[in-house]
């Protein structure tokens, strides 16, 4: 079994996810903290007891400690360097989203991970969800047909205070990835071009374009819909957005939150103006774990069976795409094409 020496980049808050999992595993060990900050460093030391070393820059703390394995924790800003560093320096990545702040530095990445032969694998926790899993397994099936359109809504009014609420785009840049990865997983394509509506409604609290309407044309010749706001208060959608897909034979909906549904037209019935269909529930089939757990779960599998994680990188950087699309539309009115 491949033991896995881990540096953990950044001394957050959500750093304390990461090591929890760490902690958990057989095979792995905490080798060293590294922060800009080295009293945030030794701070996190203290909390969780944990008698490494402390570093404030990532090469040395590889050099001396001798890391396999990097937990990029850090702010978006530095994730170019902090991947790039520990990739070039023989460890393998698993890193919080984006890849990078611009889709430029992303594809750097990419070819800096393609370049070292090293796994960068990139935290899409919402693909770990029970639910989510049967409502792809639902579409793969054909129970309602070829898929011709997805719909996602998800309108929230978080109050976060700090950095999100200076943003000029917090919804698509700090959110809407996850919403276009899920997008991607539960129909099995990707997107070819964009366009994109993005707007600061009345009321917002936001500096910046908190709502957006887009429409993305997919390489299956589906379209994908996704309209969303971070300043709605009242009837808010799940987290895990509110879902519709049109097939050929049936529609499905997923809320986010109860197992999904879908209706398929009774081929037994005559035909009507308004077709007679059929109701049942998907079957949740997936036993793996939820959450940041179970996106762990699958980046070690995939260093331990020397495979591709779901969230590689090469298919990542996809999911980038989507969102750097949108926003290239939204600044300049038209439909992108995305490569």
């Amino acid at each position: 079994m491949t033991l896995h020496k881990i540096v953990v980049a950044g001394c957050g808050s959500m750093s304390n996810t990461w090591l929890d999992y760490a902690e958990q595993r057989d095979n792995a060990e905490i080798a060293g903290l590294v922060d800009v900050s080295i009293d945030a460093a030794k701070a996190m030391s203290e909390r969780r007891n944990l008698q490494v070393p402390l570093f404030t820059d990532l090469s040395q703390a590889l050099s001396e400690t001798n890391a396999n394995l990097v937990f990029d924790v850090t702010i978006p800003a530095v994730h170019k360097q902090i991947v790039t560093t520990a990739l070039k320096a023989g460890c393998n990545v698993f890193g919080e989203k984006p890849m990078a702040e611009s889709l430029e530095d992303a594809r750097e990445v990419l070819k800096v991970a393609q370049e070292t032969g090293k796994k960068y694998s990139v935290m899409q926790n919402r693909r770990y969800n029970k639910q989510i899993r049967a409502f792809r397994d639902l579409l793969a099936s054909e129970a309602i047909g070829t898929i011709g359109s997805i719909h996602a809504d998800f309108f929230l009014g978080p109050h976060f205070g700090g950095f999100r609420e200076e943003m000029d785009s917090p919804l698509i840049v700090d959110m809407a990835i996850h919403t276009f990865d899920q997008a991607r997983f539960i129909s099995g394509a990707d997107a070819v071009s964009v366009y994109c509506h993005e707007f600061n409604p009345s009321g917002s609290w936001y500096k910046g374009n908190a709502s957006a309407i887009i429409i993305y044309e997919m390489n299956d010749g589906s379209v994908f819909s996704y309209r969303g706001s971070w300043s709605a208060e009242g009837l808010n959608t799940s987290w895990e957005s509110d879902w519709r897909v049109t097939g050929s034979k049936g529609t499905a909906r997923w809320d986010g939150s109860n197992i999904p549904v879908y209706e398929f037209v009774d081929n037994k019935q005559p035909i009507q103006f308004v077709s007679k269909t059929k109701s049942e529930t998907a079957s949740i089939i997936w036993e793996g774990r939820e959450g940041h757990w179970g996106c762990l779960d699958e980046m070690f599998a995939s260093i331990e069976e020397t495979r591709l994680a779901e969230t590689d990188c090469t298919d990542n950087i996809k999911s980038m795409e989507m969102v750097f699309g949108a926003l290239e539309s939204a600044k300049t009115g038209k439909k992108i094409k995305i490569l």
